[in-house]
């Protein structure tokens, strides 16, 4: 028993706005189809011993420590800056 029709597939190429031939058609839903076998074969695995995970391995924060450093002088920032006034970066409006 297939588990996908060949109309679905045509529906879902439709809304991502892909177009197939009758060949391509047959051959997506006989591979879909085997994929969504594959997949249901999952449930039948006994997980009732297996804790829930985000992610299969054991991951921790790997960032480096932030540590404040002393920034560049302002006046070498606005000498790299197109347009400044005031001690400030100018750039152009983009709200009206």
């Amino acid at each position: 028993m297939s588990r996908i029709s060949k109309e679905q597939v045509e529906h879902v190429a439709h809304l991502a706005r892909l177009s197939f031939s009758e060949e391509e058609l047959e051959k997506f839903t006989h591979q879909l189809d085997a994929i969504i076998t594959y997949a249901e074969q999952l449930n039948e695995l006994d997980t009732s011993n297996v804790k829930p995970t985000s992610h299969v391995l054991d991951m921790k924060n790997v960032m480096r420590e932030d540590i404040p450093e002393k920034g560049l002088p302002r006046e070498e920032v606005l000498k790299n800056a197109p347009d400044h006034q005031d001690g400030q970066i100018r750039v152009p409006s983009i709200l009206e």
